[in-house]
């Protein structure tokens, strides 16, 4: 099922994000709590996991630009 992932907000007042690195690249196989890829706020870097098994399928905002919580960042195929 193709999903498009939103950045989720980490903490209480985190309303943008960095995309500092994507730990996986498009047509690249994943597991469940596997990290996608690694964002920075003001206050702290962390490793978003993979929500299920799947496939990456395009990436939506580039390392290096800022998306806002709730924005889509990523196109993935979960397997059901």
């Amino acid at each position: 099922m193709k999903v498009k992932l939103k950045l989720a907000q980490v903490g209480m007042n985190m309303e943008t994000a960095t995309i500092v690195e994507w730990l996986k690249q498009p047509d690249e196989a994943f597991k469940k709590g596997e990290p996608l890829y690694e964002i920075e706020t003001e206050k702290v870097t962390q490793e978003i996991e993979a929500p299920g098994d799947g496939r990456l399928l395009e990436i939506l905002v580039a390392e290096d630009e800022d998306a806002d919580v709730g924005q889509e960042v990523c196109l993935v195929d979960l397997e059901l």
